[in-house]
């Protein structure tokens, strides 16, 4: 793969981020209730627990600071 196919998909992905971002704002307070309802009915369906792994928002975190890295350049 050539670093002009990186930076391609890379763009297409943000744009795709962006167009994610705007259907977001445009939705209403009942269809984020829904899908919030909708998925926390499935996470029962499927028996899914949090548990008490207190390490869970560590994760988050060094996540955060990667991808802050990748996309900012700076964490």
């Amino acid at each position: 793969m050539e670093v002009g196919d990186i930076k391609f998909y890379v763009e297409r992905w943000k744009a795709v981020e962006e167009i994610e971002r705007e259907e977001l704002r445009a939705s209403t307070a009942k269809q984020n209730w829904k899908r919030l309802n909708s998925i926390v009915r499935r996470a029962k369906r499927l028996r899914l627990r949090r548990g008490d792994d207190d390490r869970e928002t560590e994760v988050f975190q060094i996540w955060l600071k990667l991808r802050n890295h990748y996309a900012y350049g700076s964490a």
